[in-house]
């Protein structure tokens, strides 16, 4: 997409991954965040609207850093923008 190579899922990228950004319905977060765990990403990152406290439990245990029910763009640019 967009000319970025895409893969069937988490386990069929070649290269280390830093963050997991869940766009899918809630009842998808479990198994991504398990996935995720498996190949040693370093973060989760639910979209707005998503959460799974349990499967932000397990992340966490694993070392994972988790945010949840947030837009990555928002918080970026909440972050970027100088305050006046």
């Amino acid at each position: 997409m967009l000319g970025e190579k895409a893969y069937p899922d988490l386990g069929a990228v070649p290269e280390a991954v830093d963050i997991v950004q869940i766009f899918r319905r809630r009842e998808f977060a479990s198994d991504i965040v398990d996935d995720a765990i498996r190949i040693g990403a370093k973060a989760i990152w639910m979209q707005l609207g998503i959460s799974h406290k349990a499967a932000a439990s397990r992340a966490r245990a694993s070392g994972l850093k988790v945010v949840m029910d947030k837009c990555m763009r928002t918080e970026h640019r909440k972050l970027s923008t100088p305050e006046s």
